[in-house]
């Protein structure tokens, strides 16, 4: 496992607020590591939600929506769309007591921008 990126306060939306990290990975072993990592901290340990996609050059997508269902698409749609390989991108979502229907997408794909602009 690479260093752990981690861009806090990305976005907030009727009380949800979001973060975004990531870090180039190998294999699954990889991804759990960095997971471990990220909710060493308090405040990641206990979002609601850590959704997470990565593209592998050997094996194609891996996703896990951490009960934000489709999260994990969304992010790995994007990865494949810029061709980032072997590097996993974690989503976390602090919910705020309303649900935000559709637009939590729009707010998947701004945390994967902004990680994506801060490679």
């Amino acid at each position: 496992m690479s260093e752990l990126r981690v861009l806090k306060s990305v976005l907030s939306d009727r009380g949800s607020k979001y973060a975004v990290s990531g870090a180039a990975v190998c294999d699954r072993a990889d991804i759990d590591a960095t997971l471990k990592a990220l909710k060493r901290g308090k405040a990641f340990a206990r979002a609601t939600h850590n959704s997470w996609g990565v593209v592998f050059s050997s094996g194609g997508p891996l996703k896990a929506d951490d009960g934000e269902a489709g999260a994990g698409q969304v992010i790995c749609r994007m990865l494949e769309r810029e061709g980032l390989l072997d590097h996993v991108v974690i989503v976390s979502r602090w919910y705020g007591g309303k649900h935000l229907g559709g637009d939590r997408f729009r707010h998947v794909q701004t945390c994967v921008s902004a990680y994506l602009e801060n490679l």
